[in-house]
């Protein structure tokens, strides 16, 4: 299995000789390290299948609604302030009047470890160490991403 270190540039769209268009993320390979050869690195070939790994967009704090997909509560009826809230978080019952642990409530979103696996290499430039990969990418721009290819 060969690994790489790559930087995300952006999204872009390719298009084949017949016509059909592909969503690809352009990626740039970085230098792995003193005393390797840059012509024997672990470039992918088009066509192989990667599994790309990198840190996600951070949101910062969010809500129960957006973080947890929580319904919320109902517009009307006596709501004032109170629609996207979380609700009761604990009680008397098994709970013991105390929040458990892992209850689901708001706080930071995103700048997680993500992996995306069987993701298809469209184009290589290898002079310029650019690889087009299908598909979307986790992270912002000039994320650095660890390519594997199969």
């Amino acid at each position: 299995m060969k690994k790489i270190i790559a930087k995300k540039v952006n999204m872009t769209q390719i298009f084949d000789e017949s016509g059909e268009v592909f969503p690809v993320t352009l990626v740039v390979a970085q230098n792995q390290g003193e005393g390797l050869d840059t012509d024997s690195q672990a470039l992918p070939l088009e066509g192989d299948m990667v599994t790309v790994s990198g840190l996600s967009k951070g949101k910062g704090f969010q809500g129960v609604v957006k973080r947890h997909k929580f319904q919320g509560g109902r517009r009307s009826h006596g709501q004032k302030h109170s629609e996207r809230e979380a609700g009761s978080i604990g009680g008397g019952g098994r709970a013991g009047g105390r929040v458990v642990k892992g209850m689901r409530m708001a706080g930071r979103m995103g700048h997680e470890r993500v992996t995306v696996k069987n993701l298809r290499v469209i184009k290589v430039l290898p002079e310029s160490k650019e690889i087009f990969i299908r598909g979307a990418l986790p992270g912002r721009k000039g994320t650095l991403l660890e390519v594997k290819s199969k």
